[in-house]
């Protein structure tokens, strides 16, 4: 198939959207972007700075993005907080839109890629693993960056992070109703590319590389 493909990838923190997103971006030499950076960029900027996140959001630049510190726990929790303010999803909507309307396309992961940012995307995944398996993937994830934690902790502040981001008024996290479910609980990152990459094929879509 020829034409602009889009790719929207959605799901629940530490299901393996990140990784896979990255990857299918490689595969088929698309622009990617990790929406969450937006919103952490946010809330640790509006924190930093004691300001309004909304006004953070409005000013918010490409080079924001690039802070090392957005990659902490701390900068999740404060993406989950300020997503759920109407206005600071509204001042980000056309950085992201703008983002997906390159001319080869794009991959864009997040929460709300799906439904709000790209709903007329020709290919969209929802990828998710059970509350166990993610909580294990986070645990070992901070635990190789030599953050002291424990896994009931992990586990705890997960299920309030999803209780936020599925409860919100604005863009909750949800899958969009044609979007392709994937389970990632018993896959490791070859297995779920190769899926994913499976449901883009029978899409009509193939990578015009080697």
């Amino acid at each position: 198939m020829s034409g602009r493909l889009v790719i929207a990838i959605d799901g629940p923190s530490a299901s393996g959207k990140g990784t896979l997103a990255k990857r299918i971006a490689a595969h088929f030499r698309l622009p990617h972007l990790d929406t969450g950076l937006l919103y952490r960029a946010v809330g640790v900027k509006a924190d930093r700075l004691a300001q309004p996140p909304e006004d953070v959001a409005a000013g918010l630049q490409p080079e924001d993005l690039a802070d090392p510190g957005l990659r902490t726990d701390v900068a999740s929790q404060l993406a989950s907080q300020v997503a759920v303010l109407p206005q600071v999803r509204a001042n980000l909507l056309n950085f992201q839109k703008k983002f997906a309307s390159q001319s080869a396309g794009a991959v864009l992961d997040g929460r709300d890629v799906g439904t709000v940012i790209c709903p007329d995307a020709p290919v969209k995944l929802f990828v998710t693993a059970s509350a166990d398996a993610r909580a294990e993937r986070r645990f070992q994830e901070l635990r190789g960056r030599g953050v002291d934690t424990i896994k009931p902790r992990v586990l705890a502040e997960m299920a309030e992070r999803d209780r936020r981001d599925s409860e919100r008024a604005a863009a909750p996290l949800k899958a969009a109703p044609d979007a392709f479910l994937l389970d990632t609980s018993d896959m490791d990152a070859d297995a779920a590319f190769a899926a994913a990459l499976a449901f883009i094929e029978r899409k009509g879509f193939r990578s015009s590389g080697p």
